[in-house]
């Protein structure tokens, strides 16, 4: 059990003169980026202060900063008042900096207390042996310091996600912080853990840590931050307290004046036959019953902020991860194999988001890549035919506008953005109806973001269904005819992009009305 604490933004903010962190004129550049613009940033010791921005603001390199895994190209830092140079994470946590990545980097095989004091079971040595009871008493007391009742000894794959978190945080806390950097740490937490978390906030800010907290959804930044910071093209664009920023006003801040000056740039046409109707989709961890369609010709897009379920309802559909109740049909029929292979053979095809690990085999050549999803083409009597291999994966890179030397050659020597089509070019060369994309412009150039949208344009223009999640709005706008808005593994709304208000489905998705 956790104690109730009242919300921080109810009591006296702490005093500029208290400052835990301050940076100065921050300014960090990367080949072909600027991306941080003389950024000012200050939080003061007991303060929760909320951080956002668009993807691209500049948050993740302002975090990388402050937790020393970069260093800025000019600018200042001070820690507690005294100016610093943070060279290492390490370095960051012995002068007080504390942070907990969005990704948990926990052993699972461990024990609680072993995770927390993970690199520092030396100092409980008895001879050759650790002293588990004397790491489990140390363990239990950093747990108690906030709060949190977990039972030191018990393995790290026992407990739930929230309480790994906690686990997470209170290894940094472990070196008595006075800064704890917090990145969308709710971000796979069902509600009903979400709260678990926050009450551990509130207890540390009363206990006078400053909590930096990444996150976009609004619900939960009105709750525990004092104030909030918004970076925007790696500018800071103002800081204000909670209680006079509401959610209009945030998104304001993050968009820009004009947010109504994305144009959609889809021609219009009508739509065709349904290509995929969910009915009623559920599954055990995220998605709560879920119902659209996707007709021919058109793309649709899912909109929300990371952690409200775009990827678990694509992999869903895709047949990746189980269904717990409703009805997917592609085209009419409800499938009776829903495995991704099978449901390759009947039009469906998914580019994932993670294109290295889970979208390419970085060391085979780019048409076996090509060819991948469409073995049943180039495979006859249990043996593969070159020239149909050949033929298709020609066709598919021409198709897509691969740009390459040689076929033969690795797909792990192309550009990014190259390597993005060869997923792309995959789905293509099986013949491909349903398009389920995940994040397919990330990480890729500018140039090659434009001719995949041109593209999916193509595609769509000759019947193909496109359903598309991205974490940029601005990319949904231009991109898609209709955007399914998501929260929490809900759909919460739905909008026409021809008449949708970029700010208005951004704050839909923070956690403003619906």
């Amino acid at each position: 059990m956790l104690p109730t604490a009242g919300k921080p933004h109810d009591k006296q903010l702490p005093t500029a003169t208290d400052q835990a962190i301050q940076a100065t004129a921050l300014v960090k550049s990367y080949p072909g980026v600027q991306a941080l613009k003389g950024v000012e940033f200050a939080v003061a010791a007991g303060e929760v202060r909320a951080l956002l921005g668009k993807n691209g603001a500049g948050k993740s390199t302002l975090v990388k900063i402050l937790s020393g895994a970069e260093r800025p190209d000019a600018g200042e830092l001070k820690v507690a008042g005294r100016t610093v140079e943070l060279l290492t994470p390490g370095h960051a946590m012995a002068l007080g900096v504390a942070t907990v990545h969005q990704e948990l980097s926990l052993v699972p095989e461990l024990s609680v207390a072993e995770n927390i004091l993970l690199g520092r079971w030396r100092s409980h040595r008895r001879g050759w042996f650790i002293d588990h009871k004397a790491l489990h008493c140390e363990a239990a007391a950093v747990l108690a310091e906030f709060g949190v009742q977990l039972d030191p000894a018990a393995k790290v794959r026992s407990l739930s996600i929230a309480e790994q978190q906690l686990v997470e945080i209170a290894r940094g806390l472990s070196f008595k912080p006075r800064v704890l950097v917090l990145d969308e740490p709710t971000s796979s937490l069902p509600a009903s853990e979400v709260e678990i978390l926050l009450r551990a906030i509130r207890t540390l800010s009363d206990r006078g840590v400053a909590v930096v907290y990444v996150s976009h959804r609004m619900d939960e930044i009105q709750r525990i931050a004092h104030s909030v910071t918004v970076l925007r093209d790696g500018r800071h664009i103002d800081t204000l307290p909670i209680a006079s920023a509401s959610t209009a006003d945030i998104v304001r801040l993050m968009t820009g004046e004009n947010t109504a000056a994305v144009q959609h740039r889809r021609a219009q046409r009508p739509p065709g036959n349904v290509a995929l109707k969910v009915s009623g989709l559920s599954t055990s961890s995220k998605l709560k019953g879920l119902s659209f369609e996707v007709r021919e010709g058109e793309i649709v897009g899912l909109a929300g902020l990371l952690g409200s379920g775009r990827t678990e309802l694509l992999r869903a559909v895709y047949g990746l991860d189980p269904v717990a109740a409703g009805r997917i049909e592609i085209f009419g029929k409800e499938p009776v194999d829903r495995s991704p292979s099978a449901l390759i053979r009947q039009g469906v095809g998914l580019a994932p988001e993670d294109r290295k690990k889970e979208g390419l085999v970085l060391d085979m050549s780019i048409s076996k890549n090509l060819v991948l999803s469409s073995m049943h083409k180039v495979v006859q009597r249990s043996m593969l035919s070159h020239r149909r291999q050949a033929q298709l994966s020609q066709g598919a890179a021409s198709r897509m506008g691969v740009k390459l030397a040689s076929l033969s050659d690795p797909v792990c020597t192309l550009s990014g953005g190259n390597q993005q089509k060869v997923v792309l070019g995959k789905c293509f060369a099986a013949g491909v109806k349903v398009f389920l994309l995940d994040e397919p412009t990330r990480g890729v150039d500018i140039e090659a973001k434009g001719q995949i949208y041109e593209l999916l344009e193509q595609l769509a223009a000759q019947g193909t269904a496109v359903l598309v999640a991205s974490s940029e709005m601005e990319e949904l706008m231009l991109l898609c005819d209709r955007l399914l808005l998501m929260k929490d593994g809900e759909i919460v709304g739905e909008r026409s992009v021809a008449q949708a208000d970029l700010a208005e489905v951004m704050a839909v998705a923070m956690g403003g009305a619906h």
